[in-house]
Formats: structure tokens, C-alpha cells, sequence
């Protein structure tokens, strides 16, 4: 008999604050039961996507906040839905921070009628401990310090667990989002001004008593062996970098 279906993250990129040559910027695939949600589209990951779902076939999409490292795909997102092969029968569920489909529409909109993003989007702004269902996933959303709204995203189903800290300096509300979840990914940009060290991330995932701990928009300054060894120094269980390409299963 077969056991629970676990929890799929493919890192589709994780380059912060611009993309490198084998990088896009943030993005990530996470996929349980044939259900596909894109969290995060920063910049080149709509290409790195398509290597493994076609754009309609998502589910939804997940937004932390709307710096362009995280967001900007969904510009070209906008035009693949709407005006090139692709067929949409549906709007794809678009949760992200409050005001996402206004600062998309005021990018798209080249003339005196207002770009129609939610033809391509149905819009769900995001609130602290907005939840939602997605397909048989059970996401929460979290309000986290960052100098603007963004959120920290927790997913389950079938009793696993992953958590997604965005972009945010170390918070009670991230700490208590991870509580024992079996892989938190965490940024480690390291600077200190609204992101997380490799240090205080190590620290993060031992505070919520996480599984395993995955390094991600790791800053150009570091390098990823880096930012791991210096996150193990604080964070005792496994540690990875997000490596674009790599899938990591909460099995």
C-alpha cells in the first residue's frame, strides 16, 4: 500500500539581486500530487518552469513580496497567458501582498485602458495568517519584516511540512511559521538590513526545530559552500543550498 505523497521543491532560481548567467533569481516549483504551485517569479524563472510544467497546467501562484527579484516574471507570465499559444480556460489563483494586481496592471498598461491582469490572474491578497487550499495543500501565509509587505509561506499536506521564509530579517512570526516543519528554506542574503545571515538562518531553523535547512538567495558577496558552512554553525541537522535544478522531497 502506498504511503502519503510528500512535498516536491524544485529550485527554478535562487540569484539575488539579479540573475546569474545559470541562475534566475528567486523561484521555486512546488509540486505534491500532481498539484503545481510556482512560489515566487522573480526574473528568468518562467523559462526555468517550463523545463518541468507548462505554465497552464498551474494550480496557482504564490508571491512573498513585490521586489522585482521575486515578482518580475509574472509580467511576461501576463503575456503568455493572454496573447500568445496558450489557451486559458481559467484565471490561475494569484496570492501575493496587497496591491499586486494594480502595480502589475500600472507596468502592462500602455494606453488609457487598464491592462485586464485579472483575465490572465484571480487575485488573492495576501494578509497575516491568510490560509488557503490548493489542490490537497493547506497553505498559511505570515506577515514578515522586510521594510514592506511580505510574507512567509508554510504548505502541508499529508503531514508534511515545508516552510518558505521569503525575504525577511529574523521574526517571531517565522520562527513560529516553521515550528517543526520538515524543510524549512530560508534566504541567507547576508546582509543584516531586512534579510537573514547564513548565520541567523542556521539559527532560525534550530529555533523552530526544523527538519533540514535549505540556504537560498544566497547574496553575491558569498559563496553557496559558504553560506552553508557558516548556517551549520548555528543549525546542527542537515543544511543545502538551493541549487538551481535540485528538487528536495520532504520524504
Amino acid at each position: 500500500m502506498a504511503g502519503p505523497d510528500p512535498l516536491h521543491l524544485t529550485v527554478l532560481g535562487s540569484a539575488t539581486p539579479y540573475p546569474a548567467p545559470d541562475n534566475p533569481c528567486s523561484g521555486y516549483l512546488l509540486v505534491h500530487a500532481g498539484t503545481r504551485l510556482w512560489v515566487d517569479a522573480g526574473t528568468g524563472t518562467l523559462a526555468a518552469l517550463q523545463r518541468h510544467a507548462r505554465i497552464d497546467a498551474l494550480d496557482g501562484i504564490w508571491i512573498s513580496h513585490l521586489h522585482a527579484d521575486h515578482c518580475a516574471d509574472l509580467l511576461t507570465a501576463y503575456y503568455a497567458l493572454c496573447y500568445a499559444d496558450i489557451q486559458l480556460t481559467t484565471p490561475i489563483p494569484l496570492f501575493g501582498p496587497p496591491g499586486i494586481a494594480d502595480r502589475l496592471a500600472a507596468f502592462l498598461t500602455n494606453g488609457p485602458t487598464r491592462s485586464p491582469v485579472e483575465s490572465a490572474f484571480a487575485v488573492h491578497e495576501l494578509y497575516d495568517g491568510h490560509t488557503a487550499r490548493v489542490g490537497r495543500l493547506s497553505l498559511t501565509s505570515r506577515a514578515v519584516e522586510h521594510g514592506l509587505p511580505a510574507f512567509a509561506l508554510r504548505a502541508e499536506a499529508d503531514g508534511a511540512s515545508l516552510v518558505y521564509s521569503g525575504d525577511c530579517a529574523p521574526c517571531p512570526a517565522l520562527t513560529g511559521l516553521a515550528a517543526g516543519c520538515d524543510l524549512l528554506l530560508c534566504e541567507a542574503d547576508g546582509t543584516p538590513d531586512g534579510h537573514h545571515t547564513p548565520e541567523q538562518a542556521g539559527a532560525t531553523a534550530a529555533a523552530a526545530g526544523a527538519g533540514r535547512l535549505i540556504v537560498t538567495h544566497v547574496g553575491h558577496t558569498l559563496t553557496p559552500e559558504q553560506a552553508v558552512a557558516r548556517a551549520a554553525t548555528r543549525f546542527p541537522g542537515p543544511i543545502a543550498h538551493a541549487t538551481p535544478g535540485r528538487t528536495f522531497t520532504t520524504a
